[in-house]
């Protein structure tokens, strides 16, 4: 897990989302604006983007997403904020906030949080939000994130340019929230897909509980779930009648149960301090995730020894696994064991070779091992992948200049700075990257069009 920072907050990294073919406003806003996500009131937030983490957290949603028809193709995503949160800005992703991640208790609560979301999705919700946007673009921009989200449902590159703003938490209000009749809808097709998936519904009854009282409370002392999504007692009657009258066969939940846990037992690691971790990961439920936790708590007080391991330890239960790979070879590279890195980064790849995150922590060893050719190919095949991580532009940028590629270096940079909402800064190196690449190429254009967002961004202003 790399941290990477994105406004006033230190968070971490990361599918690719569909081409939109219908404006040309393609590197600024469009280049992988949801990864610079909509904040809560009164501070930036951030994602946690982590390969061992949503590839878990993509299992324990998998019948959910199966069961509701929106496929594999829609990426959990974890928010780097304490609060309990969860929502959906767009028809690929759902977010969970890290402190929801904590307070949940068992997969099945997980899952009817995905379930709810995903319902919003599935029941039109978010497309009837986009045609009304004015509102929230007068009061504030939603970020990057929704400029993607407007972009696609619009079709407008003013619009999404519109939108290339920091958050203001009355606009998020505004478009987050959702009716009283959404949430009753929601509740509805959410629990017949945890039905549908043999899923216990009961978990979806437990989340609502967790939020009992919530409404009694002053709006500043709630938790941001209550204020987007609304409870009353006539929906958590509902949803137990519900329950109450559910005679569907239950699946076995071991597999999610495993990976519930692994993706809470990493996140906690890195987020709690080490000693928090060290003196509760033995109650952790596999002694793999226990090993893995224990190596991430030690990477962080400096330990090398005993974190590599403890992640031997790990692939010793578990020899096959990519992602435990991956973790080794961050700890290798944090303790600059570059070829030692080279080596576990090059086997997680050979395991996962289409996830980009993996990818571009090989191609980071390998640039630490001065094989800046390696890592340049490593890097574009992983922005080919997934060219919405701030941490890999950053490292691409670095590849292009040690390969003497001085025009993509600035536009990487240029690309890295718009992710990041920082399009002032993103302007002066695309406008050097497009004096120095070949006009009419496809870079050059990609460069063209950050200028071009940033100056209607800034005309907004």
């Amino acid at each position: 897990m790399f941290f990477v920072p994105i406004g006033p907050m230190i968070f971490h990294r990361e599918t690719a989302l569909p081409s939109i073919h219908t404006f040309r406003l393609s590197a600024a806003l469009l280049l992988s604006a949801v990864l610079v996500l909509v904040t809560l009131p009164a501070r930036a937030a951030g994602l946690i983007r982590d390969p061992d983490i949503e590839f878990a957290l993509t299992k324990v949603a998998e019948p959910i997403l199966l069961a509701s028809g929106l496929g594999p193709g829609v990426r959990i995503i974890l928010v780097n904020d304490r609060s309990l949160n969860a929502f959906v800005i767009d028809s690929q992703h759902i977010y969970i906030h890290l402190g929801l991640l904590n307070r949940l208790d068992k997969p099945e609560m997980l899952q009817a949080v995905i379930a709810h979301e995903a319902a919003h999705i599935t029941n039109g919700h978010i497309t009837r939000r986009h045609l009304n946007l004015d509102s929230a673009r007068n009061a504030a921009g939603l970020g990057m994130a929704l400029a993607l989200a407007v972009a696609a449902a619009t079709g407008s590159a003013d619009a999404a340019a519109g939108l290339a703003l920091g958050t203001q938490s009355a606009a998020q209000r505004n478009f987050l929230a959702h009716t009283r009749a959404e949430e009753a809808a929601a509740d509805q097709s959410g629990v017949r897909y945890m039905a549908r998936g043999g899923v216990d519904p009961r978990g979806a009854v437990a989340v609502h509980q967790l939020f009992r009282g919530q409404e009694l409370l002053n709006v500043s002392r709630q938790d941001p779930y209550i204020r987007s999504h609304p409870l009353t007692r006539d929906r958590v009657r509902a949803m137990q009648n519900f329950v109450d009258g559910y005679t569907g066969e239950v699946k076995p939940q071991a597999e999610a149960q495993y990976w519930f846990a692994r993706a809470r037992g990493k996140a906690s690691a890195f987020t709690r301090s080490p000693k928090w971790t060290l003196q509760r990961s033995k109650e952790s439920p596999t002694e793999d995730i226990r090993a893995m936790r224990e190596a991430v708590a030690y990477l962080r007080l400096s330990d090398a020894s005993r974190a590599v391991s403890r992640i031997n330890q790990a692939l010793e239960l578990r020899p096959n696994d990519a992602f435990y790979y991956e973790l080794k070879g961050q700890i290798l590279l944090e303790t600059r064991q570059f070829s030692a890195a080279v080596d576990a980064y090059e086997r997680s790849v050979e395991l996962a070779p289409r996830n980009a995150l993996n990818l571009a922590g090989y191609g980071r060893a390998l640039m630490a091992a001065g094989r800046d050719k390696e890592a340049l190919d490593a890097l574009e095949r992983a922005r080919a992948r997934d060219f919405r991580d701030a941490r890999l532009l950053r490292d691409l940028g670095q590849a292009y200049a040690k390969n003497g590629q001085n025009g993509m270096a600035s536009l990487s940079t240029a690309e890295r700075y718009a992710l990041q909402g920082r399009l002032k800064d993103a302007e002066i190196h695309a406008r050097r990257a497009s004096g120095l690449l070949p006009r009419g190429s496809s870079a050059w254009r990609r460069a063209e069009d950050i200028m071009i967002a940033a100056e209607r961004t800034g005309k907004r202003r």
